[in-house]
């Protein structure tokens, strides 16, 4: 049995849920101001910094001689859940 190499499952799940966020921002060109548009439009932020406890969005390592930042923020409104669902099951019907 061939299986799927994890970096190609990353990545396919990634690529749908960009595509999803580019159809709902695209949407919300399309679609005049309303409940419709606010729901298409509105998401929800994840990033690191929530995660250690700073506003930031990003975590901060101080070794004195330098200075570390590292942020990752994911943005997720409803079209990129969509995206992702919909890469998901791409993804089982060709493995």
């Amino acid at each position: 049995m061939n299986k799927r190499n994890l970096s190609l499952i990353i990545l396919g799940l990634f690529v749908g849920a960009a595509i999803g966020g580019v159809l709902g921002n695209l949407l919300g060109w399309v679609l005049p101001e309303g409940v419709v548009k606010a729901f298409f439009l509105t998401s929800m932020s994840l990033d690191l910094g929530g995660l250690a406890g700073n506003e930031l969005g990003v975590i901060i390592l101080d070794l004195k001689i330098i200075t570390l930042k590292f942020g990752l923020s994911i943005n997720l409104n409803f079209t990129s859940i969509i995206g992702l669902t919909s890469a998901y099951y791409i993804l089982r019907y060709f493995r």
